[in-house]
């Protein structure tokens, strides 16, 4: 294997340039400002977590999972999402603070992939847990929350999935008793949405003619508050009308909210179903094909961590949602160069200290000039009454040279 050249990186990270952090960073700042205004603080949790606790309770696959031994030769690893360590968090240094919390975070994480286009080892969250609250008003409450949050960031036109892993469930449990292999691989099709091979494996298993169209018809279950009633007529499953019932009222609390115009519900998503425990969400932006935040019910995670609780939450992907809004223009803040000569070093120094006290919006550089006249040649006047110097623009300019 060759040596790799000084300017590579490693599969799936990125080198973000200032204008990009710029927009970025803009990004967090506006979402997490409204994430505190719905009552979520923010917590700030390690990059590194053990392997035996946070990285088997995370929801992602351990084959993802970047691993690393510490000096007593304990396997960690580099968080891969933030809901486990918060969970911890939540177990051990807030476990006397009473339920509900709502925290809330912004962080990079790790998860290793494979050579595919489009995925990155390395991507940024901003997200919300609300533990301690089962109840669909607290489901509602982190939708309609993930609502405002995509409007914070910036993303114009998007569309929140809504499902519930207990109506496949249940609906599986009645039409496929016993036949656990056969459900496993239809829920691996809908979570991959290969609803070709969903079709084709549903032929596979020699149904009655019945049960077939039953199963095929959950591909149709999407759309709005309608959508509830039709699911009740498809399985009488305690566990799938327990899921409809509570999906239809998070429905309605979505719509005392006034968002279920951003929301559709559909049945055939599903989340990470060894994940999530209730009801899961997924957003997309227009013209981009993964979702830009997704989150549910994770009523099991606390108990492995010695405080049983239900929780319910959701992440952005903020780096997604730079591609999505990327040229959207940030307000840029007023730029001062000062220059100056030795002779008024201390006077330039102290100026440039006054206006950064004074001026939180200004951006003030301080240059040394060596050479004066060859200085003001460099220096272009423009029209609209800013400065440019070598090439960079400034809103004023101030020279304090020898005459």
């Amino acid at each position: 294997m060759s040596k790799p050249k000084v300017f590579e990186k490693p599969l799936g990270v990125k080198d973000y340039l200032p204008e990009a952090v710029t927009k970025l960073r803009n990004i967090e700042y506006r979402v997490l400002a409204c994430m505190e205004r719905w009552g979520y603080n923010q917590i700030l949790t390690p990059t590194l977590e053990y392997y035996d606790t946070v990285g088997v309770a995370s929801s992602t696959e351990d084959k993802k999972l970047f691993k690393l031994l510490d000096r007593k030769g304990q396997t960690l690893v580099l968080r891969s999402e933030l809901t486990a360590p918060i969970a911890r968090v939540a177990s051990s240094l807030l476990k006397e603070h009473a339920f509900p919390l709502r925290l809330s975070y912004h962080s990079n994480v790790f998860r290793a992939i494979e050579e595919e286009a489009g995925r990155d080892s390395e991507f940024y969250q901003t997200g919300v847990e609300l533990i301690g609250d089962a109840s669909s008003e607290a489901d509602a409450e982190v939708v309609a929350l993930a609502v405002a949050s995509l409007q914070a960031a910036g993303v114009g036109t998007f569309k929140i999935a809504l499902g519930h892993v207990g109506f496949l469930n249940g609906l599986f449990q009645e039409t496929l008793e016993g036949r656990s292999d056969a459900q496993l691989s239809l829920k691996e099709h809908l979570l991959a949405r290969d609803y070709v091979g969903y079709r084709e494996a549903i032929k596979s298993l020699a149904l009655s003619p019945e049960v077939e169209r039953e199963l095929i018809g959950v591909l149709r279950l999407r759309g709005g508050d309608e959508i509830c009633e039709q699911a009740r007529m498809v399985s009488q499953h305690p566990i799938a009308q327990d899921a409809i019932r509570h999906l239809c009222e998070v429905w309605d609390v979505l719509k005392a909210y006034g968002v279920s115009e951003h929301v559709v519900i559909d049945l055939t998503m599903i989340g990470d179903f060894s994940y999530y425990t209730g009801m899961t969400f997924e957003g997309y932006a227009a013209d981009l094909g993964f979702p830009v935040c997704s989150g549910g019910r994770y009523d099991n995670l606390l108990s492995q961590f010695g405080r049983p609780a239900p929780a319910t939450g959701f992440a952005l992907k903020t780096n997604r949602i730079l591609e999505v809004n990327g040229g959207e223009a940030v307000a840029t803040p007023k730029r001062v160069l000062i220059a100056y000569d030795a002779e008024h070093r201390e006077e330039a120094l102290q100026l440039a200290k006054a206006k950064r006290g004074s001026e939180e919006t200004a951006v003030v550089i301080t240059q040394l000039v060596s050479e004066p006249e060859a200085w003001s040649k460099a220096r272009l006047a423009k029209e609209d009454g800013t400065y440019e110097v070598r090439g960079i623009a400034y809103q004023e300019v101030i020279a304090l040279l020898a005459q």
